[in-house]
């Protein structure tokens, strides 16, 4: 009679017991079958077992660079709290080489990437490049257009706000990108989502601005948004494929510090998935600068456009992961050129930078301003004043516009660090040259649109009423 391997001789033989069983019965029953002995299609089935499970490092052990100074005691609070995090972040099995860019701020519990922090690891972790995969900036370049023709072109044909455009209004990405959404399983089910929040910017600190180059004068759209709906199902899904991963191969580790390790299917699924978000992205900016040129019957003379939430694979074989933080080392895409942009608030330049791949900078720059106050304690410290007057003192000489007509104070430059502080400190840690840039005429926003939303009048009313009170 023909033996048979079985998943309690596997247990009897001291392996614990797994979802990987199935595969390592087949393998060791296979032996079998070809005259192996039993003890050899134990040892074959043992392959399969996962590694112990992997203890975080001891705090400290893997450094991290730091790229930030404080000027302010609200500044050192907030360097604080961005070391605090990034050391806990740090612990990370895979993790081996980390980076904090002058824009830095906390975001989330203890232990997650900060924006503005940059993570270098064997795997690839969803939670280090965040639910807004691929935000990222566009430049177009519109000469002979007068700034207030485009700003006013942009405003009619973009669009702002939750969810994506009614329909009527929705356009298709092109067929390449949604043949590679259908080929992908883990982005398959989406294609809708892909087609209906085409052409749309979220809200938040995503923007449209236009100015001009401060070399030449010529007319420039600048947009700033990341792969809305379609970015966040598969970050969704990304996190998910690495908490299994995380149960089982670092139980310890932090849930937002999961990892995809590289030599899986899952790892190629989820390397795929995001290269066609990334392409999603890319169009999603062009098709709006294409519209306002087409609105215009105006020509673009040149264009390019980088993202700052995204992992990118270098020549060592190791995943980057940039949560808020630009890439400045060269040919970090096959579409890249030498040029990035660092934005700062709506009423100073955009800056046009050229990376220097700086060592201390795991070849990252900044992608922002970012800040030092969430934004409820901003607001918090606005009180006194109407929300037309904090408006009107802090846009005097720019045209800012809320696309939901509801003024956000959270997105007005007090909110955010100081330009002036950001840029030395560029220069000060040499993170990236700047060699051009735009100077503001206006931008639009989305704007506090939470503000007058239907669910927040009918509570409103609600509570007018009297309903719901004991």
């Amino acid at each position: 009679m023909t033996e048979v391997l079985s998943g309690q001789d596997l247990i009897d033989a001291g392996v614990k017991q797994g979802k990987w069983f199935g595969r390592a019965l087949a393998a060791g029953n296979a032996l079998l079958d070809k005259g192996g002995s039993f003890e050899e299609a134990i040892a074959v089935a043992r392959g399969f077992a996962p590694p112990p499970p992997a203890l975080p490092h001891a705090s400290g052990t893997v450094p991290f660079h730091l790229n930030i100074a404080a000027e302010t005691p609200d500044e050192q609070a907030n360097i604080d709290s961005v070391v605090l995090t990034m050391t806990e972040m740090m612990r990370t099995p895979v993790v081996r080489a980390g980076a904090v860019m002058p824009d830095a701020c906390p975001a989330g519990p203890v232990g997650t990437i900060p924006v503005g922090g940059v993570a270098v690891s064997e795997g690839i972790h969803p939670g280090m490049h965040s639910a807004d995969i691929c935000c990222s900036m566009a430049i177009s370049l519109f000469p002979g257009v007068a700034p207030a023709a485009l700003l006013d072109a942009v405003h009619a044909v973009t669009h702002f706000g939750p969810g994506g455009r009614p329909r009527g209004q929705q356009m298709r990405p092109p067929a390449e990108v949604m043949a590679r959404f259908e080929a992908n399983p883990l982005l398959r089910d989406i294609p809708s989502m892909a087609i209906e929040h085409f052409g749309t910017q979220g809200d938040g600190n995503h923007f449209a601005y236009v100015g001009t180059l401060k070399s030449s004068g010529v007319t420039a759209l600048v947009t700033h948004h990341g792969s809305r709906g379609p970015g966040a199902r598969l970050y969704g899904k990304g996190m998910r494929v690495a908490e299994d991963f995380r149960r089982l191969l670092s139980p310890e580790t932090a849930p937002q510090n999961a990892w995809i390790p590289a030599d899986t299917r899952e790892a190629d699924e989820y390397w795929d998935a995001l290269q066609a978000i990334r392409e999603w992205t890319k169009h999603n900016h062009v098709v709006i600068h294409d519209m306002a040129a087409e609105r215009l019957s105006a020509k673009v003379s040149d264009r390019f456009w980088n993202e700052h939430n995204f992992v990118f694979r270098r020549s060592d074989g190791l995943f980057y992961h940039g949560k808020g933080a630009t890439p400045a080392f060269d040919n970090w895409a096959g579409d890249a050129t030498d040029l990035t942009l660092i934005p700062l608030n709506m009423a100073e330049p955009v800056l046009i930078v050229r990376g220097k791949n700086a060592a201390n900078g795991l070849g990252f720059s900044p992608h922002g301003a970012g800040r030092n106050l969430s934004r409820t304690r901003h607001k918090r410290m606005q009180e006194g004043r109407t929300d037309a007057e904090i408006l009107a003192a802090e846009t005097k000489g720019i045209d800012a516009r809320f696309f939901s007509g509801v003024t956000d104070i959270s997105e007005l430059p007090s909110a955010y660090k100081s330009a002036a502080s950001v840029r030395r400190q560029i220069e000060h840690y040499g993170l990236a040259e700047v060699v051009d840039e735009v100077l503001p005429f206006g931008c639009i926003m989305a704007g506090d649109w939470e503000k007058e939303a239907p669910w927040r009048k009918k509570k409103q009313r609600r509570q007018e009423q009297g309903i719901g009170r004991s």
